[in-house]
């Protein structure tokens, strides 16, 4: 199983802008998989369905859950977990002044279920340089240069998350 990467920064902590700065991860992503990845993923799980019919339900299900959760509806995907509708509005002064108008954003808040439970205890960690060394190193190579010194960036907490 590949490892998820991290990189350290010092940063300051967002809660207590007075408190001194302190080594925090950063995770590193490891890219982003789309519909047909996914696809992939699930038919290499020894799947009866095909990719195509996966993708078909994956996408029905997307138009779905967007549909009812534009009715109200919570939608629970068992151990995945729940998407619920919320709002955000602006205030009124008065409740009789309250109209759908004042109704700003709609969105969906997503619960983790079962099957989200433990992951820090199922992850494994690899400490990696950070997005902005990597892409500093490169440039150097691509420069021609055989050294680089990136160990201020790191230091000083020039990474970002």
């Amino acid at each position: 199983m590949k490892k998820i990467q991290y990189s350290v920064a010092m940063m300051k902590n967002p809660m207590s802008e007075n408190d001194p700065k302190k080594a925090y991860a950063n995770l590193q992503q490891t890219g982003v998989v789309d519909i047909d990845e996914l696809a992939d993923h699930i038919n290499d799980h020894n799947s009866v369905f095909s990719k195509g019919t996966i993708v078909g339900i994956l996408t029905e299900l997307g138009v779905c859950m967007r549909e009812l959760i534009l009715q109200g509806y919570k939608v629970c995907l068992g151990t995945i977990g729940k998407f619920a509708p919320s709002i955000t509005s602006k205030g009124a002064s008065t409740v009789k002044d309250f109209t759908a108008e004042n109704i700003e954003k709609m969105g969906v808040n997503f619960t983790p279920g079962k099957s989200f439970d433990n992951l820090r205890r199922d992850a494994q960690f690899e400490k990696t340089t950070s997005r902005k060394v990597q892409a500093a190193a490169l440039a150097a190579v691509n420069d021609g240069a055989t050294t680089a010194d990136w160990s201020e960036k790191e230091e000083e907490g020039n990474d970002e998350p």
